[in-house]
């Protein structure tokens, strides 16, 4: 267990109880919520409440969210453990509280697993350049972080939905979109198709990359070559394909894009979809305020 937990958790009900005036329908959903919470923490194995960090709570918000908890039920187990936290830090049973910045809105969307730009380098850096399977894996990498697209479309590429500027995208429903490709992933595909790429003809519906065996590359193929190289390059974080469309989005947006551009980009068709970003734009903004402000106090 963690430490003191069972002691903690007894007074912190106690608290809601005699402090907050929670009805007893209300305490027993939280105690059920912060016992899916531990024991998600105890499967990260981590043993103290001033161990856990602020990712930790993302991502167990993302498990439910995986497991279709309505959005609703998500945001009661956010506010639960914000509360929580809010409570170890007043009775100073943490030296930090790492849920202050989270935000809780009516419907909680979850905040997505973004890279840094020094993280996207070293994952980058990964793939064997001396290989043909390298080479190949350099050019997916360079295109997930370079377009921002979702691993199906990725999947889906034909050999000729690539020129020198633009992707030709098929996304969810068909729904086609372009999108511009930078340089330095447009020189990874070049090293890639001129190098390795097994010949297999200039039928334009032969697909842009492929596994061992000539036929499409697929998702899981994808994943597995992702998780790879995140541990290759000493990156903690629970890193998928789509993270590298999150981190695509996020330094965009983080560099002064104007979100209506991203929406298009990632091809969302509400605006809705792609104002999560804003969430974590603001959460990069309060780090920088919280390491660089000389005025800042800890919470």
């Amino acid at each position: 267990m963690i430490q003191m937990l069972s002691d903690v958790l007894k007074d912190f009900f106690l608290y809601l109880t005699a402090e907050k005036g929670l009805s007893l329908n209300t305490i027993k959903a939280y105690q059920n919520d912060l016992n899916r919470f531990i024991n998600f923490l105890e499967s990260q194995s981590v043993r103290d409440f001033n161990a856990v960090s602020q990712d930790q709570i993302v991502n167990f918000c993302a498990l439910l969210q995986s497991h279709s908890y309505a959005q609703t039920s998500i945001t009661r187990a956010l506010i639960a453990i914000k509360v929580l936290f809010r409570y170890l830090k007043k009775e100073k049973l943490i030296f930090k509280n790492v849920a202050f910045y989270l935000e809780s809105p009516k419907l909680w969307q979850v905040l997505p697993s973004v890279l840094s730009s020094s993280e996207v380098d070293r994952l980058l850096e990964q793939p064997d350049l001396s290989l043909d399977q390298g080479l190949r894996d350099k050019a997916i990498l360079e295109i997930l972080y370079a377009c921002g697209l979702r691993v199906s479309e990725l999947c889906r590429l034909k050999l000729y939905d690539v020129d020198d500027n633009f992707v030709r995208v098929y996304g969810k429903g068909g729904k086609e979109r372009t999108v511009p490709i930078g340089r330095k992933a447009l020189e990874a595909l070049d090293i890639y198709l001129t190098r390795c790429r097994p010949d297999m003809g200039d039928d334009a519906e032969q697909p842009l990359f492929s596994g061992s065996r000539g036929k499409p590359i697929n998702r899981v193929q994808v994943w597995k070559m992702i998780k790879r190289y995140t541990g290759a390059a000493g990156i903690q974080k629970n890193i998928s394909p789509h993270t590298l469309r999150h981190s695509f989005a996020t330094h965009l947006l983080d560099n002064g894009a104007d979100l209506r551009v991203i929406q298009e980009l990632l091809g969302h068709g509400a605006i809705s979809s792609t104002d999560r970003y804003t969430h974590v734009s603001r959460s990069h903004l309060t780090d920088s305020f919280r390491q660089f402000h000389p005025r800042n106090e800890a919470h």
